[in-house]
């Protein structure tokens, strides 16, 4: 089986390109977003349904059964489950074997990377409402104030990793959200913080999401908050392994279709990739890399320390050629 993926995202394309995307689409709230292949999904599925082609034009130069599915809602790492749910592998056959790609800033165009074992990481959103008692900011020792719980709970969720994981276990666990209040002299009743939490090995997943929640609930106490925060996973997926048998496998055949000049070994990333439930399901499962810079522009970045836009920057283009024809 090969997947690809075939959301978009809600980002403003400015590549300028004559092919620039000009869609725009309304979000949950309703509100109107322009929206764009900001990920390279647009390759990864020409790369797809030009190796379907491929292997429906050359039926009598192999066997077996090929799959090739286009997968929705992979930036909100739903759709792989939701596949799965409607019967993915029991209204078709369990494959042997899942490959999928994704293009790369980190390598130029006509080159390929692969990550044996873990590649990229376990993924948890993680929403906290932390309470305390409102009222005049003139006033605080009349309130139990949120904001400085959040405070101090933000700072003791960072000895998590500094402190109690294993430093040869990768782990993440970062803000990126914090909301309270509404003026400059009034103490909130709650503060709203969204967390993404990121590893690879289940143990570590459980033991941050469970220090987590520790933590919130010590530092609120020790305000004297009346209540415990709230604590909610409200999206997750799981590691993406790649099968080392398999992956060793694509390698060698990468390597005598490309040459070996052409083909790496990449570090795991601590992104994520529903593209990992299916592996989880016991397929052995592959995704690799493929190059996306223009080679020269490549070298004079690599030469200057320049950061390349990459996946999900408004400026990310693959350039398309050879990055089509890489696989092709």
């Amino acid at each position: 089986m090969i997947r690809a993926e075939l959301d978009a995202l809600p980002v403003p394309e400015k590549t300028g390109l004559t092919y620039a995307s000009h869609v725009t689409t309304k979000d949950d709230q309703g509100a109107v977003v322009p929206v764009m292949h900001a990920c390279g999904h647009d390759l990864h599925m020409a790369i797809g349904i030009a190796t379907a082609t491929l292997l429906a034009q050359s039926k009598d130069r192999w066997h077996g059964t090929f799959i090739y599915v286009g997968q929705p809602a992979e930036e909100r790492i739903r759709g792989a489950k939701a596949m799965l749910a409607d019967g993915l592998f029991t209204r078709f056959p369990k494959p042997d074997y899942v490959v999928a790609v994704h293009d790369t800033a980190e390598l130029p165009a006509g080159k390929v990377g692969y990550t044996p074992g873990f590649s990229a990481a376990n993924s948890d959103s993680v929403d906290v409402t932390i309470y305390g008692r409102g009222g005049h900011g003139a006033a605080p020792q009349k309130t139990v104030d949120p904001i400085v719980i959040a405070a101090r709970t933000i700072l003791a969720w960072q000895t998590i990793v500094a402190r109690e994981n294993d430093l040869r276990d990768p782990a993440v666990s970062t803000v990126g959200s914090i909301h309270g209040g509404t003026k400059h002299n009034i103490i909130p009743d709650e503060v709203h913080l969204q967390l993404t939490v990121r590893s690879y090995k289940d143990e570590v997943r459980k033991h941050l999401l469970s220090a987590i929640e520790r933590i919130a609930d010590a530092e609120a106490a020790a305000a004297g908050a009346g209540k415990k925060p709230t604590v909610q996973v409200i999206e997750s997926v799981n590691a993406v392994y790649n099968n080392p048998k398999l992956t060793q496998r694509v390698a060698t055949v990468l390597r005598r279709t490309l040459g070996d000049a052409n083909v790496s070994e990449q570090q795991p990333i601590m992104g994520s990739d529903d593209f990992a439930e299916y592996g989880h399901l016991g397929v052995p499962a592959l995704i690799f890399g493929i190059g996306a810079v223009e080679p020269a522009k490549f070298d004079a970045a690599q030469k200057s320390g320049e950061v390349l836009p990459g996946p999900h920057s408004p400026f990310f283009a693959p350039d398309r050629e050879p990055s089509l024809r890489t696989l092709n």
